[in-house]
């Protein structure tokens, strides 16, 4: 039975692992899936051909059921935030370009690095912190 103070706190939604999500949070991820899915839904191909038209929705609905299903037992609310920064971009990039697919980043290759120690590590720390937070889940999913 709620009590009566009860009706004044921000309601939070309790996850299996017993950790905590806020009301708030879980109506933002909520509206970029459907977000998502209208974009889907009207979404015309660059060259304006019937099949890829097809092609590109099929992609774009698979790619947001994959990640989200991928990312529903997240609880860390930075990772959270994260991962809905990611997916706000990847939503006005393909916008923008009409490219439901990531863009491709240019990162040098890591030919001078040796195969072992400490140049290596760095060489693919530096590569890591260089990908663009569009990409983030891409290599994960792919």
């Amino acid at each position: 039975m709620p009590k009566i103070g009860d009706t004044f706190k921000q309601k939070q939604r309790v996850r299996p692992g017993g950790l905590q999500m806020t009301a708030v949070t879980r109506q933002e991820v909520l509206g970029l899936y459907r977000k998502i899915f209208r974009i889907a839904k009207k979404w015309q191909s660059a060259s304006g051909q019937i099949e890829e038209t097809i092609t590109e929705k099929e992609y774009i609905k698979n790619e947001a059921k994959t990640l989200f299903r991928k990312n529903k037992n997240v609880t860390d609310p930075k990772l959270i935030k994260q991962c809905i920064e990611e997916c706000e971009a990847r939503i006005e990039i393909g916008l923008h370009y009409n490219i439901p697919y990531p863009r491709p980043i240019h990162l040098p290759p890591m030919g001078l690095a040796h195969k072992q120690g400490r140049m290596l590590r760095h060489q693919e720390k530096l590569r890591k912190i260089s990908k663009p937070i569009y990409l983030k889940s891409h290599d994960e999913v792919s």
